[in-house]
């Protein structure tokens, strides 16, 4: 299986249960963002730049369990910021967990290993890891040399102790796809359970524009990421990724991952900030749907990131016949838990050492202006 039969089971209840009451807005995954603290400032990040007047600001316990239950989304990906210099985190994830929600923990990983002890392993829970590359490739996105070998050891960690794992890739406009292929070989060695793909998105607070894709960009990138990293288990729907193929149509379904942070409900999507909202229900029946999205405002024209079509894809925007058994065929194909011990990949990449580093060569496809990046972030970098 590809995913958790729990969160199979969850999300086709819930389908089921909006279909028989003809809903035609609703949310599948709820994009919690508790805090936009974050210890790092990546280059192709807008969180700590938009938020940056408010960025000591978070919210309580309290406040994110009664946004989830305004909501009633059965996936939760809790984001940010790095979620887990929430000081809360724990008591968070318990909370959401006793609703019987899915979590996806979306984090950096340099502190999993330091708070591991605050979450039990459960089929309900992944900690979602965020590698761009190896280790010299990811430390140069992400600014700082160490953080690939303390997500590298994050992941051991949760691994060793029961957990579910799976690794985010952002593919900007220099990563190379073999890079990524060898990546996902090293972390199936690891037994991590998935790995999810998706397109680099230009917020409009990134200075640096030209790590980011046009639409023909994408359809090239992903028509040989798909070559390349079948055989692992990649967590992108197949329909969303014939959508990064450039082979289907489809419209961007916003509300499907809405995001609730300490502003409120942010309007109209994960990457846009037009208003925020007191209500879940004000975001859906205020927004002017009809005015966003790709032909329709300019600031679309080049997304096709997963918080606005992956829901598309599942909800069956555009669908065509056979997508159904696709669908299913995807699922029951999958392998969770890596396969351990395995020391390269089945199309003869190289084998790598125990920090990620390939051992014949060393990639340096990376996003540009690190450094000058850094030195204008200094004054928002959390220690």
């Amino acid at each position: 299986m590809r995913f958790p039969l729990s969160l199979t089971a969850n999300l086709t209840k819930y389908l089921a249960g909006k279909a028989i009451r003809g809903e035609k807005k609703f949310p599948l995954v709820m994009m919690l963002e508790p805090l936009h603290a974050c210890n790092l400032t990546c280059t192709g990040c807008g969180r700590i730049r938009e938020y940056k007047g408010t960025i000591n600001e978070m919210l309580t316990v309290e406040q994110c369990i009664a946004a989830l239950d305004d909501c009633g989304a059965p996936i939760v990906s809790i984001c940010g910021g790095e979620p887990l210099i929430y000081p809360e985190i724990g008591r968070l994830v318990k909370e959401i967990l006793a609703r019987k929600k899915n979590i996806y923990l979306c984090t950096n990983g340099m502190f999993i290993r330091k708070r591991l002890q605050e979450f039990k392993p459960t089929s309900r829970f992944f900690f979602n890891v965020h590698l761009d590359g190896l280790e010299k490739t990811h430390d140069l996105c992400v600014e700082r040399d160490g953080v690939f070998r303390d997500a590298i050891e994050g992941i051991k960690a949760a691994k060793a102790a029961g957990f579910l794992v799976c690794s985010n890739t952002t593919i900007y406009k220099e990563t190379d796809i073999e890079e990524v292929a060898e990546l996902f070989a090293f972390l199936r060695t690891l037994g991590v359970d998935g790995n999810m793909l998706s397109p680099a998105y230009s917020y409009a607070s990134v200075q640096t524009k030209d790590i980011f894709m046009s639409r023909e960009d994408v359809h090239e990138k992903f028509q040989r990421a798909s070559k390349l990293l079948e055989q692992f288990n990649v967590i992108t729907s197949p329909i969303y990724m014939e959508f990064l193929r450039g082979e289907r149509n489809l419209m961007c379904t916003a509300w499907g991952n809405p995001t609730y942070n300490p502003r409120g409900w942010k309007g109209p999507c994960y990457l846009m900030t037009d208003e925020h909202h007191k209500t879940f229900g004000d975001l859906i029946n205020n927004t002017p749907w009809e005015k966003y999205g790709y032909g329709r405002d300019p600031r679309c024209e080049n997304c096709m990131v997963q918080s606005g079509y992956e829901a598309s894809a599942v909800l069956g925007g555009n669908h065509k016949f056979g997508d159904t058994w696709k669908m299913l065929q995807w699922q029951v194909s999958g392998r969770l838990g890596g396969r351990k011990g395995a020391n390269a990949s089945s199309n003869g990449a190289p084998k790598q050492n125990g920090n990620g580093h390939k051992t014949n060569k060393t990639s340096t496809a990376v996003p540009a202006a690190g450094a000058q990046a850094r030195e204008k972030e200094e004054a928002f970098r959390i220690l």
